[in-house]
């Protein structure tokens, strides 16, 4: 497994975002315009801090969460990658940096995994699952069920 460059500057209320795709620049303007929309009708403010780096080109999944362990405020990463890129909708990853070692046991663990450890969500779903993570307001498997029962198989915020 390679080694990712560190991610520093990142305030515990930003959305994270890696980009692991680099073939659309156009695509990526257009999640990166979808991020920082405000949300609800400019009821907040988006906090995103984006690593945009071509370092990161291709990583894996378990690149990316060796490279986040070290923050403890981070519950969720969201890749931009390939998938990203070509959907119209522009689906974010959304991966859980949950290990098995943080659980009281197995069958928590799988509690919490239940659905997976990664799930897609549209950009504006991306401030909803970290904001409701961060305060522990939701777990990341009503996220993850939630994207499990769309149709197709995206979180959506209300």
């Amino acid at each position: 497994m390679r080694a990712l460059p560190a991610i520093t500057g990142r305030d515990e209320f930003d959305v994270l975002v890696v980009r692991t795709d680099y073939h659309d620049d156009q695509a990526w303007q257009d999640v990166t315009a979808a991020l920082t929309e405000q949300g609800g009708a400019g009821r907040f403010e988006a906090h995103v801090h984006v690593i945009d780096d071509p370092a990161w080109a291709e990583a894996s999944i378990d690149e990316v969460l060796n490279a986040v362990r070290a923050d403890e405020d981070l519950s969720v990463v969201f890749l931009a990658d390939r998938t990203t890129m070509q959907a119209a909708s522009h689906p974010l990853l959304a991966v859980a940096t949950l290990t098995r070692e943080e659980c009281l046991d197995d069958e928590d663990y799988e509690q919490l995994t239940e659905f997976g450890r990664e799930f897609r969500t549209v950009p504006a779903g991306a401030h909803d699952i970290h904001a409701n993570l961060s305060i522990g307001n939701l777990g990341f498997e009503e996220y993850a069920a939630w994207a499990h029962d769309d149709p197709e198989g995206l979180f959506r915020p209300f």
